[in-house]
C-alpha cells in the first residue's frame, strides 16, 4: 500500500467525520440539553438537502443553496420544535422515539409529495471543482478540502458559543438544572427553540454538502441519523468536544477499515477468504469500536459520570 494512498484514505476519513459531527453536535446539544431522543434529526439533514438541490437549480448559486439549506432545516425545527417536541419534555423515552418516528414519516411523505420520488443532484460549483496538489504528489478533490475547513470552523464556533457567549452559558445550565434557570428568569421554552433550530441548521448544511457528492433523495438521513448516534456514544452525550472526536474516530474507522483488514487477514487466509472476512469485519468495525469504548467507558470518552 502505497503513502499517497494511504494519505488519501485518511483526509476521505476526515471528511466523512466532519460531516458526522455537523449532525452529531446539533443531536448531542438536543439530547443534552433537552434530554430528548429525536429520532427525526435525519429528516432535518434530508430537508437541508432538498432546500439545497431546489435552490441551486433555480438559482444557480451554491452559496444561496447553502444558505437556503440552514434557513430551511432551521425554520423546520423550530416548527416542530413549538408545535410536536414541546409536549414531549414531561414524557418518558418510548413516547419521544413514537413521536419522533411519526415524523420522520412525515418528512418523508411531505418530501415525496414537494419534490418526487426521483433523486436530485446538487453540482459542485465551478471554483470548488478539480482536484488540488498537496505536498508528496496528493492529488485531492478541492471541495472535499473545503468540507474539511467548514468543519473545523463550525467545530471551533461551538467551542467558542458553548463556552464564551451568554448563550453557552444558559445553555450548559440549562443542561445542568433547567429548574434553576428557570427560577431565574430565563424563558427556557424559548431556549430549548433556539437550542433545537441551531441543531437542526447544522444538520441541514451537512445535508447540503453531502448533497454535492451523493444524490440527494428520500431516506438519506436514517443511516446518517444511526452514525450520529454511534457518534455521541461514543463521545458522551452533551459533549461538542465528545461529539468531534467520536466522529472524527467513526469517520477514520469507516474508512481506514475496509483498507486494512483485508490485508491483515490476508496474513493467514486464502486472499479470497481474507476479502470476505475483511470486508465483513469491516461493515461492522465502528460497533466493534463503540461497544469497546463503551466497557472501559460506559459515558463514553467525554460524557459526564452518572
Amino acid at each position: 500500500m502505497s503513502a499517497v494512498l494511504l494519505a488519501e484514505q485518511i483526509l476521505n476519513g476526515l471528511q466523512s467525520g466532519m460531516m458526522l459531527f455537523l449532525t452529531a453536535a446539533g443531536l448531542t446539544l438536543v439530547f443534552g440539553v433537552m434530554g430528548l431522543i429525536n429520532l427525526a434529526h435525519g429528516s432535518l439533514y434530508m430537508l437541508g438537502a432538498f432546500a439545497a438541490a431546489a435552490v441551486a437549480a433555480l438559482t444557480g448559486s451554491f452559496l444561496l443553496a447553502l444558505m437556503a439549506s440552514i434557513a430551511a432545516a432551521a425554520a423546520a425545527g423550530a416548527l416542530v420544535e413549538m408545535l410536536v417536541i414541546r409536549r414531549l419534555y414531561k414524557r418518558d423515552h418510548l413516547d419521544q422515539v413514537l413521536a419522533t418516528f411519526a415524523l420522520i414519516l412525515i418528512f418523508s411523505e411531505g418530501t415525496r409529495w414537494m419534490f418526487g420520488s426521483f433523486p436530485l443532484f446538487l453540482s459542485i460549483p465551478d471554483y470548488l471543482s478539480g482536484p488540488v496538489s498537496l505536498p508528496g504528489g496528493i492529488q485531492y478533490p478541492l471541495y472535499r478540502l473545503v468540507i474539511i475547513a467548514i468543519g473545523m470552523a463550525i467545530a471551533i464556533g461551538l467551542f467558542w458559543l458553548i463556552s464564551h457567549t451568554r448563550l453557552g452559558i444558559r445553555i450548559r445550565a440549562g443542561e445542568s438544572d433547567r429548574e434553576m434557570i428557570g427560577a431565574l428568569g430565563i424563558d427556557i421554552a424559548r431556549l430549548y427553540t433556539v437550542v433545537f433550530a441551531l441543531g437542526a441548521a447544522l444538520a441541514g448544511l451537512a445535508g447540503a454538502l453531502v448533497g454535492a457528492i451523493q444524490s440527494v433523495q428520500v431516506g438519506m438521513g436514517e443511516p446518517v441519523l444511526i452514525l450520529a448516534f454511534v457518534v455521541i456514544v461514543i463521545g458522551g452525550t452533551g459533549s461538542i468536544k465528545g461529539a468531534l472526536v467520536g466522529a472524527l474516530l467513526v469517520g477514520l474507522t469507516d474508512t481506514l477499515g475496509p483498507l486494512f483488514l483485508p490485508r491483515f487477514f490476508g496474513l493467514f487466509l486464502e486472499p479470497a477468504s481474507a476479502a470476505s472476512v475483511g470486508a465483513s469485519l469491516a461493515s461492522m468495525l465502528i460497533y466493534i469500536l463503540m461497544a469497546g469504548i463503551l466497557v472501559l467507558k460506559p459515558s463514553g470518552l467525554y460524557g459526564a459520570r452518572a
